[in-house]
């Protein structure tokens, strides 16, 4: 074999893989099926002529012995009229017909069997055609079927990639980080600005309002102990003390008075 014979095959041989690995098998079962279908016209066609060809042959069989019967019927008009040869004719031309009528009765006959054996055929080719349409059906779930499987097997070897999770994984570090450090400004911006002092008799009131309305409710139960009112300790003789010292022991002694440092002083 020369070199281009050779190049020639394996083009071939190529180019039939190729056509292979491109079939859609919907496609392909569907020309199947118009395939069939046209074959099933073409042998009910065939069937009909076969059919036709047996009426044909029947027909002339059955005239053949009907002609083969009126002369025998005419050799006897000829008996009864005493003419011995024209009854001899009449039985000639009867057994010239009746050799026609034989061949033509074996003729028609196995143009009968040949019918009925076409038919039997065509009956078996329908039904292979209605099963190929069911078959069709099915092969053609089962192959959406398969498809479906391989899409999914193809996203589960993509999620099986360990680096999508790693992003996610990463991103959500990210956005904790950017969240704690939110916070942690807030809390600066409040610390930062502001009147820290103002802040702090805010809490402290805040803190003390739960005691107060405690107070307030022993009271009205009549559990708080008589109150008795503590005088503040002198400041040491000759001991300075500031103007503010001063207004503080000052609101320490009226308060006390009140009852609200009984337990604190």
């Amino acid at each position: 074999m020369g070199i281009f014979s050779r190049l020639g095959t394996l083009f071939k041989s190529n180019i039939n893989d190729m056509i292979s690995k491109a079939e859609d098998p919907e496609k392909m079962l569907n020309q199947v099926l118009v395939d069939m279908k046209q074959q099933l016209i073409e042998a009910k066609k065939q069937v009909a002529k076969s059919i036709a060809d047996e009426k044909r042959l029947r027909k002339q069989f059955e005239d053949e012995e009907s002609r083969g019967k009126d002369w025998e019927r005419k050799a006897m008009i000829a008996v009864r009229a005493g003419d011995d040869a024209l009854a001899r004719e009449a039985l000639a031309r009867k057994s010239e017909h009746d050799e026609s009528t034989a061949t033509l009765e074996k003729q028609w006959t196995l143009q009968k069997q040949a019918v009925d054996n076409l038919k039997d055929q065509l009956r078996t080719l329908n039904n292979k055609i209605e099963e190929a349409k069911r078959k069709k059906n099915i092969l053609i779930a089962r192959k959406k079927r398969a498809e479906a499987q391989q899409a999914i097997q193809k996203t589960m070897s993509g999620l099986s990639d360990t680096s999508a999770f790693e992003t996610f994984d990463r991103m959500s570090n990210q956005i904790d980080q950017m969240e704690a450090e939110a916070e942690a400004a807030g809390e600066i911006a409040g610390e930062l600005t502001g009147d820290s002092l103002e802040r702090k008799f805010e809490q402290l009131e805040a803190g003390a309002g739960t005691d107060h309305m405690l107070a307030d409710l022993k009271a009205k139960m009549g559990l708080l102990p008589e109150s008795t009112q503590k005088t503040p300790a002198a400041l040491p003789a000759g001991a300075e003390s500031s103007k503010v010292d001063e207004e503080l022991e000052a609101l320490k002694a009226q308060l006390a008075a009140d009852g609200d440092l009984e337990d604190k002083a």
